[in-house]
C-alpha cells in the first residue's frame, strides 16, 4: 500500500476507472479521462489509504499536479492553486533575508507603484478594512 506521495500516473488512471462518488463535488477537482472527480478522496482511494488519513485537498492537488493532471477549483477550469515561486532547492539554503531580497526583485515596479503609500500604518485597515489610522 503506497503512501499519497508515493503514487504514480498509472496509480490514479487505475483508481480513477472504478471511482465512484454518490456525494456532490467538493471545491478542488481533477480531470481523469475526461472526468471530473474529486481530488483528495480519489488520492486516498488510490493510495488504498484510510479516509482519515491526513492528506488534505490541498496535498492531494499538488500530488495530482506533479502528475500531469488538470485540477479544478470549484468548477472553473484552468484555475490552479498558488504555489511558491521559489524552486524546490532554494528552500533551507541562504538565509531568509535573500530569499525575500529574491521575491522582491521579482515583482515588476509598476506593481510596487500601485501599492498603497499607507500601507504599513492601515495594514489592517487594507486587509480587513478597520478604520484607517490618522497618524
Amino acid at each position: 500500500m503506497p503512501s499519497p506521495r508515493e503514487l504514480t500516473r498509472k496509480d490514479i488512471l487505475t483508481a480513477a476507472r472504478t471511482f465512484r462518488s454518490l456525494r456532490k463535488l467538493p471545491k478542488w477537482t481533477v480531470i481523469v479521462d475526461d472526468r471530473e472527480l474529486p481530488a483528495r478522496p480519489l488520492v486516498i482511494e488510490a493510495a488504498g489509504v484510510p479516509p482519515n488519513d491526513p492528506t488534505n485537498s490541498h496535498q492531494a492537488i499538488a500530488i495530482l499536479e506533479s502528475l500531469g493532471f488538470e485540477t479544478r477549483y470549484a468548477g472553473e477550469p484552468g484555475r490552479r492553486r498558488q504555489t511558491s515561486e521559489l524552486p524546490e532547492e532554494r528552500v533551507g539554503t541562504g538565509s531568509i533575508f535573500d530569499a525575500i531580497s529574491e521575491i522582491r526583485e521579482s515583482v515588476p515596479d509598476d506593481d510596487w507603484k500601485k501599492l498603497p503609500t499607507d500601507l504599513s500604518k492601515n495594514v489592517d485597515h487594507y486587509l480587513y478594512g478597520t478604520k484607517k489610522s490618522r497618524e
